[in-house]
């Protein structure tokens, strides 16, 4: 049984809908590859979050994962454990929604679907697993709720498994006047800290650990070597990233980061920030103890002591290409965003409209970047967008699926780049396996499938990915299909020949009154052909009117 907690429709109205509790509560739940936490907070306005409880338990799921591929059997056990220890919590809290998370161990093991469906057997949590890039959005709202900033700032989110690195943005800053069109006009999107690159590595605590050093003894000068080489490695492809602007901030969040906070204090900081000169002393200083050496002098923890070396790794090599002495470290991470987003919702401040708009441009890039015809792309997304929302009492699908209909519209060409007969399946492909700021990798794989079946064969369970979606998503994959091969029928030829659009939907058929001063022969007979989903799915003809400048020529 899923955890029960109490949640409310949307359309509820905010006063007066918890009798059990006088403030709301809210919890997060962030399963790492060193520890797992659960904060639970009660927010009276959305603004306004008191602390109600946390927890920290040190299971180091990423024990092992990174070079077997596995999640060990004994840590999954202590893993599921500890989500029935934050279950009574929230349970005893009387948790009015939550939202639990798995970041870079599950996604890298072959087993991490055996943790999801216990923890939803056992615990009664449902546990997501997050990429990189949700990692970065999450930890992104967390520091802009955390902090005032101003100008370019980068945000270094270090965990077990992983490194998220990501440029926020706030109008204002050194750097705008410093390096002046420095990025391309879209390169950021300025919206509360909205985000430009963003990328996910192979650089984690834990992972270092395990690979390069022999658990809690001192490093050699052979490891040292290693790790130094292999850190290097995988940040030089995003060295130009880095360094093309001087940074008004440089933020590092997690654990390791707090820690190295305290170990390396910079001064007259007004909040906790480390002093890179003095990090590299720590590294040098840790370096040659062993753990348990660390933990009694220093005061750490064991399961810190081991993994602040390689931490320190991290942070000397992001400090040397970001050319910077000091990082600021606010102490949130994706815990604190996963709870902003769920007070801003449950408040109705949520910025819907924003949220879209930062995916959008996301998925712009990802078209500039396989060359795609953008503007077919664009007007096929605007034609698409016209057709859900005048059918909109026809199909039934929400604002989620408005979002996803809009992406895939801007993308179902990509594949062009790879190869113009088959590109819907490689539109799919790269859709798959391409980062999009703000979107879930279950979510993305369904944008992907629509955009594939903008043409050729429509969705069927003989194609493995579309049959393991629930049958809730293969439904609003097949309709947002059917909208999609109409939108782009209407531009068959590439050529934006549609210049204004009116719909009407009766009983017996969906009407598409088109203006133009063009032949559209083509898209009217292409419109025909690709209607065929639709009808299938609700048992409705397209009618085309052709209306020019000086008189109208129905078609069906």
């Amino acid at each position: 049984m899923i955890l029960g907690v109490h949640r409310t429709s949307a359309c509820d109205p905010p006063e007066g809908r918890y009798a059990h509790a006088p403030v709301p509560r809210f919890a997060a739940i962030d399963v790492g590859s060193n520890a797992s936490r659960l904060l639970i907070v009660q927010a009276k306005e959305p603004h306004r979050q008191r602390p109600f409880r946390s927890l920290r338990i040190p299971v180091r799921l990423g024990h092992g994962v990174f070079q077997t591929g596995e999640l060990d059997p004994v840590t999954l056990d202590e893993c599921v454990q500890a989500m029935r220890t934050f279950a009574e919590a929230m349970e005893d809290a009387r948790v009015d929604d939550y939202r639990a998370v798995v970041t870079a161990s599950a996604r890298s093991a072959t087993n991490g679907h055996e943790l999801i469906e216990r923890v939803r057997r056992e615990a009664g949590i449902r546990l997501d697993t997050v990429d990189g890039i949700e990692e970065a959005r999450l930890v992104g709202l967390a520091v802009r709720e955390a902090m005032p900033l101003d100008g370019h700032a980068l945000l270094m989110d270090l965990g077990g498994g992983s490194l998220e690195l990501s440029e926020l943005y706030f109008p204002g800053g050194a750097s705008e006047a410093a390096a002046p069109g420095a990025a391309e006009p879209h390169a950021v999107v300025p919206a509360r800290g909205g985000a430009g690159f963003v990328v996910s590595l192979a650089i984690g605590t834990v992972r270092l650990l395990e690979a390069f050093l022999r658990g809690g003894e001192p490093v050699s000068p052979d490891q040292d070597r290693l790790v130094r080489e292999y850190v290097d490695r995988l940040l030089a492809p995003h060295r130009r990233k880095l360094r093309r602007r001087p940074w008004d901030h440089v933020i590092g969040t997690g654990g390791n980061l707090v820690a190295a906070a305290e170990l390396a204090p910079a001064a007259e900081a007004p909040r906790p920030t480390i002093d890179v000169a003095r990090a590299r002393e720590m590294l040098i200083e840790l370096s040659a103890l062993s753990a348990a050496d660390r933990a009694a002098r220093f005061g750490l923890k064991p399961d810190r002591a081991d993994v602040i070396v390689p931490a320190l790794y991290v942070i000397c090599a992001m400090a040397d290409l970001a050319q910077v002495e000091r990082i600021e470290v606010p102490g949130v991470g994706v815990k604190e965003g996963i709870i902003t987003e769920l007070v801003e919702k449950h408040y109705r401040v949520w910025d819907y409209g924003r949220e879209d708009d930062r995916v959008l441009v996301a998925a712009l890039h990802l078209g500039r970047r396989y060359h795609f015809d953008e503007r077919h792309a664009v007007q096929v997304t605007d034609l698409a967008t016209q057709i859900f929302d005048a059918t909109a009492k026809l199909h039934g699908l929400g604002a989620k699926s408005r979002m996803m209909i809009k992406v895939a519209a801007l993308l179902h060409d990509v594949g062009d780049f790879l190869n113009p007969q088959s590109h819907h399946k490689h539109s799919q492909y790269i859709i798959e396996n391409s980062d999009l700021m703000g979107v879930t990798p279950e979510t993305r794989k369904m944008i992907a499938l629509v955009a594939r079946y903008h043409r050729r064969a429509p969705p069927t369970i003989r194609h493995t990915t579309f049959r393991g979606l629930s049958p809730d998503d293969r439904e609003r994959v097949r309709k947002l299909s059917a909208i999609l091969r109409i939108a782009d029928a209407l531009d068959r030829a590439h050529l934006g020949k549609v210049s204004e659009l009116e719909l009407v939907l009766k009983k017996d058929a969906l009407y598409l009154t088109i203006e133009s001063d063009q032949d559209l022969a083509l898209e009217v007979w292409t419109v025909e052909r690709k209607a065929d989903l639709w009808r299938e799915l609700f048992g409705r003809e397209v009618r085309v009117k052709v209306r020019a400048a000086a008189q109208a020529v129905v078609t069906t």
